[in-house]
């Protein structure tokens, strides 16, 4: 959905430009001409910003403004004034506007102005979904466990989440739900109502991190058009999330414990203290304490993230969540699919069970995920599932001489590569036709698409 404008200016000229300027970059424009007209297409459009010309008939662009804050504290604001008066901009600014631009003004600084202002409305939007949309699953009683072992991480999450500011370190697999804990911690406690905010910190380019956490000012380096805050900044309130934490370097550590032990910063390129009001949960699949003996991980930040610890098991040794976690993935996609809800065989069920689940409940949920696809019975029987196999796949398996059998080499295979590649490859044997394809590989149209979207395979970038 494209965002709405709303342009008040009484110089028809700036009107028609503004409009112009705005419609060819996918806006959706409402325009007035009085601060009378700015109030009533304020209450009956509800845009995503305003622009607002200061010297308006009737209603002045600043009395407008502050009848605007009565009616919505939130939507941004920026104010257009002929004057260039700094006594203006100020009066402005205390009344609630967003940002100011003089006239004449550059396109292009105002392309900026509303874009940044128009992110600030984005996140705004992202928190309050999560908010009624993630506190009301009630994260903990929703959470499929029946081993005990993790029936106790459960348990200690709801104890530090009666806590403020206690900061967590959960530590385990790939693919063990550290992220569902951590949701959890925040969720069921007395931050729930801010944001959770996470990032994954293996992801991010290690130049680009201190901009990420901290924020950086217009021009604090190269590319750096807008302002913007970092991810303590956004979080503040509530949970900040670092996922992979093992993954930052030695330089990015050391800035990290500075802030987790003072809740302050600066954003780069500004020399403005922040403070903050957070909590922050970390996670990692790495063995910190043989990153610290291999001078990989600071010591003082591992004691500083170990305040609360969780150590999640691996799936193969919570055996007795195998199969309610199957039986509730089977669930929710047929549910999703409009299927009916398949049957777990005793044979099958058998066979999942002795899975080492090298991916853990990830691994689990895709394999289910493609056997409630891809299958039609009533039961999923042992035949359904005998492609699982030892996970840590990386490369495409090679049919033998001798007819149809998959040979997996030595080396192991990744299967959704392999899927991926098979579609690939049917897809440049037919030139492109989906229905040919879907033939080839024993599939229905429909679910060659669901596959097509799954792994981002667009028949452009297969010419």
């Amino acid at each position: 959905m494209n965002h709405k404008v709303l342009i008040v200016d009484d110089d028809q000229s700036i009107r028609v430009m503004l409009e112009r300027t705005l419609t060819s970059e996918n806006y959706d424009v409402v325009v007035g001409i009085s601060g009378e007209d700015a109030i009533s297409h304020f209450e009956k459009e509800s845009p995503d910003l305003v622009l607002l010309d200061v010297g308006l008939p009737g209603i002045d662009g600043i009395e407008t403004l502050k009848r605007i804050r009565k009616l919505d504290s939130d939507t941004p604001v920026i104010m257009i004034t002929a004057q260039g008066s700094v006594k203006v901009a100020v009066e402005a600014m205390k009344a609630g506007a967003r940002n100011y631009i003089g006239k004449p003004f550059d396109q292009d600084e105002l392309r900026l102005l509303i874009a940044e202002a128009l992110e600030t409305v984005r996140l705004r939007h992202e928190v309050q979904v999560l908010r009624s949309t993630q506190r009301d699953k009630s994260i903990l009683t929703h959470v499929v466990a029946e081993s005990e072992s993790f029936l106790r991480i459960l348990k200690l999450a709801q104890r530090i989440a009666g806590s403020e500011t206690t900061t967590a370190l959960i530590e385990g697999e790939s693919g063990t739900g550290k992220e569902i804990i951590a949701q959890a911690i925040h969720y069921h406690g007395a931050r729930a109502d801010g944001p959770f905010i996470d990032i994954n910190c293996g992801a991010m380019p290690r130049d680009l991190v201190e901009g990420e956490l901290f924020g950086y000012e217009k021009g604090a380096f190269t590319g750096a058009a807008t302002s913007r805050p970092g991810k303590f900044e956004a979080a503040d309130g509530g949970t900040l999330f670092l996922d992979e934490v093992g993954e930052l370097t030695l330089d990015n550590q050391i800035k990290l414990l500075r802030v987790l032990e003072e809740r302050t910063f600066y954003r780069l390129g500004s020399n403005k203290i922040i403070h903050v009001d957070l909590r922050v949960v970390a996670a990692t699949n790495r063995n910190l304490q043989e990153a610290i003996t291999e001078g990989k991980f600071r010591e003082d930040l591992y004691y500083r993230l170990n305040v609360a610890s969780l150590r999640i098991p691996p799936l193969r040794d919570r055996v007795e969540d195998i199969l309610p976690l199957a039986r509730h993935f089977i669930q929710q996609f047929s549910a999703g699919l409009g299927k009916p809800v398949m049957h777990l065989t005793d044979s099958a069920a058998d066979i999942m069970e002795q899975h080492e689940w090298k991916g853990n409940v990830r691994e689990l949920r895709n394999v289910i995920e493609r056997i409630v696809l891809l299958e039609d019975g009533e039961e999923i029987k042992p035949e359904h599932i005998e492609f699982i196999a030892p996970f840590s796949r990386s490369v495409l398996p090679t049919a033998s001489a001798g007819g149809d059998r998959i040979r997996i080499p030595a080396e192991g295979i990744v299967l959704d590569k392999v899927e991926q590649q098979l579609i690939e490859q049917a897809l440049d044997m037919t030139g492109g036709n989906q229905v040919r394809a879907a033939k080839l590989l024993g599939l229905t149209r429909g679910t060659l698409r669901y596959r097509l979207d799954k792994y981002g395979i667009t028949l452009d970038a297969k010419k």
